[in-house]
């Protein structure tokens, strides 16, 4: 699947790429329109060394983008760990029929089924331990946020530290790895029309006034949010107050929704740590509750991660890059934009503005083996090594003027 990987999916075909009407065929241009892909040997060299027999090692990539996050991956181990075995969430590789499970399966991809991944585990760690390698995402699911990393999960490097401890017991000398992986996308040319387009669809979809004539994409992205703050304002009884600086806002609208959900599934302590992992396990485990029960827990749940999906990261710059921009409308058509066959297959197959150059780097990997820390130290020191990695990729492109930006309506 590697050449058909590299040209239907990352970088078209040639001629047909640049030929209208085939450029707008993602197929012809390919589906991810990642026209270049800026791998460097060393980082290469880097990988390669820590996948083999004799080894245990976890691919630890960030996750800044849907589908094409297992296009890029699916291309970096094709040249170090070509039988890596990969995790994916349980809905696509066993939520979309029986062709497609047997397809993903062929492929190695593991299901990640939430409250059932004792067996996915364990296949991880044998694999792992073969010398094949595992490929997973510590950040989980993708929030759309390529220069930020979010906090980790403990996953891989309990696998690798489970790893080590199997491997040892009949090698001495096995070792185990967690190698970060990053990768930062960057459009070729100026999309500003094309996000604009963007914008005015999901303005249209979500009865959104379209803003003056001249907002430029960060303004229209800032006013989508803007009003759909509102919205949940409005739902909880709270009279929007556009002085108030956004964060404050939004931050006062997740503080109502956490108490609403820890209400609902019986944490009147006010124990709001992981309230939508907590929801999720009450939906799970609750017996004997009603469907109009379960159904406004659902709801609250899926209200609350929308809220806490907009993060510090979107203001912690006062210059947004058109990548940013596009970001944020992705995330925007996920997370709201539903109904319509094109909805889903944004949702699945999302469609970029325009062709982009993919710089994948690869910090130094974390050696398990002379690690003295538990597995939340080696978690802390793996979300350290990814945001370095971006920082540095993100100070070059600026550095080179790389990026084009707006002023940030987040920021003010």
């Amino acid at each position: 699947m590697t050449p058909v990987n590299r040209v239907l999916m990352l970088k078209g075909m040639p001629l047909l790429r640049d030929l209208p009407p085939f450029n707008r065929i993602p197929g012809c241009r390919g589906v991810t329109n990642v026209r270049e892909v800026d791998f460097p040997q060393a980082d290469r060299d880097r990988l390669s060394a820590v996948c083999g027999q004799g080894m245990a090692t976890f691919l630890t990539p960030n996750h800044p983008e849907f589908f094409t996050d297992w296009m890029i991956d699916k291309q970096i181990v094709s040249k170090v760990a070509p039988l890596a075995a990969s995790w994916a969430t349980n809905g696509v590789v066993n939520g979309l029929g029986r062709l497609a499970q047997k397809f993903w399966l062929a492929n190695n991809l593991i299901a990640q089924i939430p409250g059932n991944s004792d067996a996915a585990r364990d296949h991880s760690v044998g694999w792992a331990a073969q010398g094949h390698g595992v490929l997973l995402h510590p950040e989980g699911a993708v929030g759309w946020h390529g220069d930020w990393v979010a906090p980790l999960m403990p996953g891989a490097a309990e696998m690798a530290l489970e790893a080590l401890e199997r491997g040892r017991a009949a090698d001495p000398a096995f070792r185990a790895f967690v190698a970060p992986m990053v990768w930062k996308l960057v459009f070729l040319r100026d999309v500003e029309a094309e996000l604009l387009a963007e914008c005015a669809y999901v303005e249209r979809r979500l009865k959104i006034a379209a803003p003056p004539a001249g907002a430029d994409p960060a303004g229209r992205v800032h006013a989508i949010y803007a009003a759909l703050l509102a919205r949940d304002e409005e739902a909880a009884g709270v009279v929007p107050d556009e002085a108030r600086p956004f964060p404050a806002r939004l931050e006062a609208s997740v503080s109502i929704k956490k108490a609403e959900l820890a209400d609902l599934v019986g944490s009147p302590d006010g124990e709001t740590a992981d309230l939508p992992r907590a929801a999720r396990r009450w939906l799970r485990e609750t017996t004997g509750t009603t469907p109009e029960a379960a159904g406004r827990v659902k709801a609250t749940a899926e209200a609350l991660q929308r809220l806490m999906r907009l993060g510090p990261f979107a203001w912690a710059r006062d210059r947004m890059t058109q990548e940013e921009a596009a970001e944020h409308i992705k995330r925007i058509r996920n997370d709201y934009c539903a109904g319509t066959f094109r909805d889903t297959l944004n949702r699945f197959v999302p469609q970029p503005a325009g062709p982009r150059r993919a710089i994948i780097r690869v910090p130094e990997p974390i050696a398990v083996h002379d690690f003295a820390g538990d597995a939340a130290a080696l978690t802390a020191e793996l979300r350290r090594r990814l945001q370095a990695a971006l920082d540095a990729i993100n100070a070059g492109l600026r550095a080179g003027g790389g990026l084009r930006d707006y002023s940030n309506p987040f920021a003010g």
